[in-house]
């Protein structure tokens, strides 16, 4: 059997299904933050189920990939778990009547329903079981109030056997023109208000398979919804608060930017500041802990050789250098946890709050008539930001976006001008002296590559840009749990992804140094690393290694004792130069072939132009010569 879980964006689906299964989710206080489904395992008592969770949908009318994704799972579900913002209920309501027009078991879960209490909304759960027609849960998924009482419904319903025929026979049309499973129920857990749930405001208008009743189906549900409100809810609430003041604060159109960029400066200098003094930590203890490891192990290797060279690496002037020897266990596990993890962290700390409080959502209220001379809207921001943590899952919330034009511009931004925290850590340590104006000529090219491409990019694709419609998530404070429980997912899932290609990554360096390819690339890529970006020669094979791990080529660039003007065109090359292969692969997998192709060709010439372009206007100026 199957269970499938469905409601709006952003409304906690993915904390019920965590409750559910057991399983860690990322769990957000924004919408998209799901935009594929998960599964895991529920079992209550004697009772077993594949768990699904679908991607938030309003309705059942899709209007971007993740909600085609969830429509077209619900055939494919003995029972809905439909779970609502319980202090938004009157949105919740529309995909609510919606499912249980499709004539499959469904019970509904009033999520947040903490933040009800506070708000002093009184609904009547009662009344709103009797109007719907099917089980009604209250829950608090982030504390696990009403779980309990969740898992005890759903043991009800699927051991009275009414969600086992999904056959072509049980099978009718609904308002939408798909095919769902019919599976008539009309006693499930009866006992908790002594009816039996079947749909209580009968056929709506509109609910048959033509597009002329669509249009009256809808009106009839808001209809429905008005009365199903008004009879059943209550709003006690009086006033303004401090955090609806706070909320209005963030997007006011003169408040809104100047918070913005308060914000912005002050989580940056965050991961800058205390990212650096964790760095710091971290390679005493490598040096402390570490070191004698590697040490001794050089010494009975006896210095050289050619497991040597894979395992410790090359010796700077007779000792090791954890950054420079470049051996597995040396430079291979520095750069990962005592280079990067550090940034990591803290640059995951420092999201998963903005996240968590909701202010992200805003963030793109702020910067939507900026992002619309791009081609995408402000809630754009949201796959950007996730991008500089891990371009990843970043090029994957793009799918939150609802035209195949704002997709590709936003994976193509991401893939050349929003570098991974990974990489940025190893450029802020690359660049440390160069000082603070270096690291602003970097960023700051960065910044107009990015306006200039997707200006650019807006002007020549054909498509539009659509209206950003998004339901502003209410300020909301941090739970302890959930927030150490997200920072722990993304560093896991940072350490788990990242290690095995920056090892690879190092045992390719030892592998070209050792059988002299390293000329050979140098050779090869002579014309463009040498004459227009004015490299040396060996920078060539970071751009190779940059395929694999772009922290690692940028670790390269320590030995080559380059010129800080040098350091710079290379650290902007290497950060507008191909993904790694992870972010590669997600980028075919998102927009295909032809559109991955596309982004190359302009991948390639913005690298031509930023890297020659920075190099003249360094060798112009006579800047750090």
């Amino acid at each position: 059997m199957r269970v499938l879980l469905t409601g709006n964006p952003n409304v906690g689906k993915s904390a019920i299904f965590s409750r559910l299964t057991g399983t860690d989710v990322m769990v957000s206080n924004y919408s998209g933050t799901t935009v594929e489904y998960a599964r895991g395992s529920l079992k209550i008592n004697s009772v077993k189920a594949d768990l699904v969770d679908l991607p938030g949908t309003f309705s059942l009318d899709p209007t971007n990939k993740a909600e085609q994704v969830a429509v077209s799972m619900l055939g494919e579900g003995d029972v809905i778990v439909n779970v609502a913002d319980a202090g938004n209920l009157e949105r919740s309501l529309y995909l609510s009547l919606q499912l249980v027009q499709t004539g499959s078991p469904v019970i509904l879960v009033l999520n947040m329903w903490d933040e009800v209490k506070k708000k002093k909304i009184k609904i009547d759960v009662e009344k709103l079981q009797h109007r719907l027609g099917i089980p009604v849960v209250t829950t608090s998924a982030v504390t696990g109030d009403g779980i309990s009482e969740l898992r005890s419904r759903l043991e009800s319903l699927l051991l009275n056997g009414k969600a086992g025929t999904t056959g072509p026979s049980a099978r009718r049309q609904s308002a939408t023109g798909k095919s769902y499973p019919h599976n008539k129920y009309d006693a499930a857990d009866a006992s908790h208000s002594g009816q039996g749930y079947g749909c209580a405001f009968g056929n709506l208008p509109g609910s048959h398979n033509d597009q002329s009743g669509r249009a009256g189906g809808s009106d009839a549900i808001w209809s429905e919804i008005d009365k199903i409100i008004s009879d059943c809810q209550t709003d006690e609430h009086r006033g303004s608060s401090i955090p609806a003041k706070a909320e209005s604060l963030s997007v006011h159109p003169a408040a809104g930017p100047l918070l913005a960029f308060a914000v912005l400066i002050a989580s940056f200098a965050f991961v800058a500041l205390f990212g650096d003094l964790l760095h710091e930590i971290m390679e005493d203890l490598f040096l402390f802990l570490w070191l004698p490891v590697t040490t001794w192990l050089s010494e009975w290797l006896g210095g050289t050789g050619f497991v040597h060279s894979i395992l410790v690496g090359n010796l700077i002037d007779g000792s090791i250098d954890m950054e420079e020897s470049f051996g597995l266990l040396t430079t291979g596990l520095f750069i990962p946890f005592a280079v990067v993890l550090p940034f990591i962290f803290c640059f995951y700390v420092v999201l998963s709050l903005l996240e968590d409080v909701g202010y992200l959502p805003r963030l793109g209220v702020v910067v939507d008539s900026i992002m619309r001379k791009l081609g995408i809207h402000g809630l754009s921001v949201v796959p950007l930001m996730l991008g500089v943590g891990c371009n990843v899952p970043g090029v994957m919330a793009g799918r939150m976006l609802e035209t195949k034009k704002e997709r590709f511009i936003v994976a193509t931004l991401i893939a050349i001008v929003v570098p991974c925290m990974a990489q940025q850590a190893m450029v802020i340590g690359l660049l440390g002296q160069a000082g603070l104006a270096g690291l602003l000529l970097v960023y700051g090219t960065l910044f107009l590559l990015l306006l200039i491409l997707g200006w650019s990019m807006n002007l020549f694709l054909g498509g539009k840009t659509t209206e950003m419609l998004i339901d502003l998530p209410p300020f909301r404070k941090p739970y302890a749990e959930s927030l150490s429980k997200k920072i722990y997912m993304r560093m896991n899932g940072f350490i788990r992804g990242a290690l095995p290609y920056v090892l690879l990554g190092v045992f390719v360096v030892n592998i070209f140094y050792t059988m002299g390819i390293i000329g050979y690339i140098s050779d090869a890529f002579a014309p463009v690393i040498t004459g227009l970006f004015g490299l040396p020669g060996e920078a060539g094979a970071a751009m190779i290694v940059g395929f694999l791990r772009k922290d690692v080529a940028v670790g390269m660039l320590v030995p080559l004792g380059m010129e800080v003007s040098e350091l710079i065109v290379a650290s902007v090359v290497l950060m507008v130069y191909f993904p790694c292969v992870a972010t590669f692969v997600v980028l075919f997998k998102e927009i295909g072939w032809p559109s991955l192709l596309k982004l190359i060709a302009i991948m390639l010439a913005i690298v031509l132009f930023a890297g020659g372009g920075l190099n003249l206007l360094l060798q112009t100026a006579g800047l750090w010569q």
